[in-house]
């Protein structure tokens, strides 16, 4: 598959535009920010900025991130931080409540994963080529997802509308402006901000590996 331009889609960047090699670790990686795995000793810490119904997201989740997932199991830190961007993807955000409401109940790994490998089924129109839009529907889908990863079916209905589950995800969007994402997926390792110039997913994947093992190596 050929990448082309991964930052698809663009969301307004920040006033104070942060500087090239700063470190924002701070910024991108908070104590209570969602990981999707960790490592003892928390020597790497990969930060994604992520919006669940974009499709260049999607793509790397299929053809980059699982395979790091699997290969960097118990090795790094990789946090994850909603940034949806609701202009282009009307769903964006009703996917970001259903994973910050899932995360509520201790599993937010497991509707992470529900979300894309059944992106498909709610984030597509019918028509194949478009997103979706149908708001109602893709609820659904999400309680369904919500069911077959074992949460209370109830609080995670009332957990997604919380003021709670909102104020998570404006949080992330914030520091992500204050980060300078302008566009998802955004990747930070180590509090520096990294960017891919592979063609292919093979190519990308290769030198996510080779960064993570550069700062395992330090």
């Amino acid at each position: 598959l050929i990448i082309g331009g991964v930052l698809l889609f663009t969301a307004g960047k920040g006033k104070d535009a942060p500087q090239p090699g700063q470190d924002l670790s701070s910024v991108v990686a908070k104590p209570d920010s969602h990981k999707l795995m960790q490592s003892p000793d928390g020597k790497v810490t990969v930060a994604e900025f992520l919006d669940f119904q974009c499709p260049a997201c999607y793509q790397y989740y299929s053809g980059v991130t699982s395979n790091i997932e699997k290969e960097y199991a118990g090795r790094i830190n990789f946090v994850h931080r909603m940034f949806p961007l609701s202009q282009a993807h009307p769903l964006a955000m009703d996917a970001a409540k259903a994973a910050e409401a899932a995360a509520m109940q201790g599993k937010y790994a497991e509707m992470y994963h529900a979300l894309y490998d059944n992106y498909r089924t709610w984030a597509v129109a019918p028509d194949g080529q478009n997103v979706n839009s149908d708001t109602e529907a893709a609820k659904r889908k999400f309680t369904e997802f919500a069911q077959q990863i074992g949460l209370d079916v109830n609080k995670f209905e009332q957990d997604r509308n919380s003021p709670a589950v909102a104020q998570r995800i404006a949080a992330d969007q914030a520091d992500g402006e204050k980060a300078g994402v302008s566009g998802t997926p955004s990747f930070f390792i180590n509090g520096q901000k990294w960017e891919a110039s592979g063609k292919t997913y093979g190519e990308v994947t290769q030198q996510l590996r080779d960064r993570i093992n550069q700062e395992l190596a330090k």
